[in-house]
């Protein structure tokens, strides 16, 4: 079950992160930068877990 909560945490944070990065506002862009970096990892810990059966 974890894997799949954290493919779908990483998925959304990298569509919000891709969005904000849309803004024509610096501060934003940059804070969508980096939540489309989180998503990128959440969704990386997700196929990790998946790998390894969610004992990870």
């Amino acid at each position: 079950m974890g894997e799949l909560t954290d493919k779908a945490k990483g998925i959304a944070n990298e569509v919000a992160g891709k969005a904000k990065q849309q803004s024509g506002d610096p501060a934003t862009r940059a804070e969508g930068h980096a939540q489309e970096r989180k998503g990128e990892a959440q969704n990386l810990t997700g196929k990790v877990k998946g790998a390894f059966g969610d004992k990870v």
